[in-house]
């Protein structure tokens, strides 16, 4: 008998970590061919490489974003290969098992909740021959025309009984995104998450993660993204983890942790100076910062303790920061969504993410959801359209701010730009991008895709139709955050500021002084001049950019200067900017 598990990732750069947990847990009873596919991928090609590898048993993983897909590819399978049994587990057929049964025929089991035992069991009944499965826990099955959904099954306490997904990889997952735990459970109970119906924190021990960390390090995957719901839960435990990350040092691949700002206490923040710079990346939950609505969804947030931590962090340029919002939360309304916005925008986060909240299956907001004046799709994502607080309007408003955000903040590449235009001309960091999202659907910009020398475009185009005073700071700032973010810019006509400013020297010549290799460059000063100019940009400015920067973007205009720009391949420093302007002076 021959068995397959498989599931739809939403990219081909991820892996899936379930499928792989399961095929570890019954090696000793069955092979189990272990096949990915993504969402993008055509429907008829999966159900053609399913058939032609022709599995009598096939199990499928599935999440928010595949199960749609999912059951088309089930529904399939049955009718040109009607004794295939298929079987679906995961955390979206965990909680309406029963219900999904009885509207999809062609699934003939489900798995809810922790999987490893139930399907070990199922399998050996498999193998066994056995055709009644009503005493293995954890399962949903039919018997003639009935839907039976057996007891509940205990969570697994010694998680080292899992066999890891991640010994003798080879390299299998060489620059893919590589899905890894060493804790399940969380000791929170939000109600927008899954993880508040699993009560307690269970760990996997430090000496078996430490070993698959190694795998992984030496498979040279691009990103190990933890999905501990709260990773530092465990303080001891989580700085033995990213200590030993830290000294095994590994090249080109960063680590991604759920973490929980208030718990970082002054000792793990000094401990977090010493990581490599890119090498750990944090995502942080504010979700809210209305009193209220934190109350209501059951969180336990400091939002004063998280801001002195994430300022912390950041003035150590090292760690990349994402900080979540959620719309369409209990007692959040527009304005006090715009509040929440500029609470987490006043920290400058690497990244702002704006999420919108999921009323997903198993969730206490999802049981609350009358309580609240919920509608929602009621389908994968199952994505809040409006509540009694915030209006189906108001979401699509906050769509389009969220867009911009994406698009002109969270990559950094208009840093300044923005920045100066923000203290100047605007109350707060909201009104800009609410502004910047109007006139982005006027033009129908929404309406196609755009590279970022468009962005770097149609932000002029704003600047110039918003009239600002200072155009010509704003105009130097947006060519100074061009050249930042470009090596070897060739600078699109529509950023230049002035030409009769252009730099008046050949770059070579500049290049060659000796005050700028010992003075500026001096890691570079044995290296050819046709090789350097690869890694270096000078350019003339109407303004002293760096001194209005450092002073905080108030708007003075200050004289002609000249920037060298050394470019480097760091994850968070791209750049350093340096005035040369009295050498070049005197070379003109």
């Amino acid at each position: 008998m021959k068995a397959m598990l498989t599931t739809l990732n939403s990219k081909f750069i991820h892996s899936n970590l379930a499928i792989r947990y399961l095929s570890g847990y019954v090696k000793d009873i069955m092979d189990m061919e272990v096949c990915e596919f993504t969402i993008n991928q055509n429907i008829d090609f999966i159900v053609a490489e399913i058939y032609k590898s022709n599995p009598d048993i096939i199990g499928f993983s599935t999440y928010i974003w595949n199960l749609r897909e999912t059951l088309m590819i089930c529904d399939i399978l049955k009718n040109v290969k009607p004794n295939i049994i298929t079987v679906l587990g995961g955390p979206e057929v965990s909680f309406d098992g029963e219900e999904l049964m009885r509207d999809n025929p062609y699934i003939d089991f489900i798995i809810y909740g922790e999987g490893e035992e139930t399907f070990r069991e199922f399998i050996q009944h498999i193998v066994k021959k056995e055709e009644d499965f009503s005493n293995i826990p954890g399962l949903i099955l039919r018997n003639e025309d009935k839907i039976i959904k057996n007891r509940d099954r205990k969570l697994i306490e010694n998680l080292n009984k899992i066999p890891s997904p991640y010994r003798d990889i080879g390299d299998e997952f060489k620059d893919r995104i590589v899905y890894y735990e060493s804790s399940r459970g969380c000791p929170f109970n939000c109600k927008f998450c899954l993880s508040s119906s699993i009560k307690g924190v269970r760990y996997f021990d430090i000496e078996r993660v430490k070993k698959d960390l190694i795998c992984l390090i030496e498979g040279k995957v691009r990103q190990v993204k933890f999905v501990d719901r709260t990773f530092n839960a465990n303080k001891r435990y989580a700085m033995e983890i990213m200590d030993f990350i830290m000294e095994k040092d590994p090249k080109n691949i960063n680590f991604h942790f759920e973490v929980t700002a208030h718990l970082l206490d002054e000792d793990m923040l000094k401990f977090l100076e010493k990581a490599k710079e890119g090498l750990f990346q944090f995502e942080i939950g504010v979700q809210s910062t209305n009193d209220m609505t934190i109350e209501a969804v059951g969180r336990i947030t400091d939002f004063e303790r998280l801001s002195k931590v994430v300022k912390k962090i950041k003035s150590g340029k090292n760690i990349h920061q994402h900080l979540d919002l959620i719309a369409g939360l209990p007692y959040e309304d527009y304005n006090t969504f715009k509040d929440s916005f500029n609470d987490v925008y006043a920290l400058r986060p690497e990244k702002l993410q704006l999420g919108f909240l999921k009323l997903l299956k198993g969730s206490s907001l999802r049981a609350d959801r009358d309580k609240y004046g919920y509608k929602y799709i009621d389908e994968p994502p199952y994505e809040v359209l409006e509540n009694n607080f915030i209006s189906y309007g108001d979401m699509i408003r906050l769509k389009g701010i969220e867009e911009m955000v994406e698009k002109y903040y969270n990559e950094g590449y208009f840093q300044h730009t923005l920045e100066f235009i923000i203290v100047n001309y605007y109350r707060e960091p909201f009104e800009f991008y609410e502004d910047l999202s109007i006139y982005w659907e006027t033009k129908d910009y929404h309406k196609v895709a755009h590279s970022r020398n468009n962005l770097y475009s149609i932000l002029k185009d704003f600047i110039e139709y918003k009239n600002y005073e200072h155009g010509l700071i704003i105009n130097n700032l947006l060519k100074y955050d061009y050249i930042y973010h470009n090596k070897r810019p060739k600078l699109p006509a529509k950023l230049e500021v002035s030409k009769e400013h252009r730099l008046q020297k050949n770059i070579h010549d500049i290049l060659k002084d000796e005050r700028i290799l010992s003075d500026y460059l001096p890691e570079y000063r044995d290296m050819p001049t046709k090789k350097l100019i690869n890694l270096v940009s000078v350019e003339s400015f109407d303004i002293d950019i760096l001194k209005l920067i450092e002073g905080g973007y108030r708007a003075e205009e200050y004289g002609r200067r000249y920037i060298l720009f050394k470019h480097r391949d760091g994850v968070m420093n791209r750049c350093t900017a340096m005035d040369i302007t009295k050498i070049v002076k005197e070379m003109i």
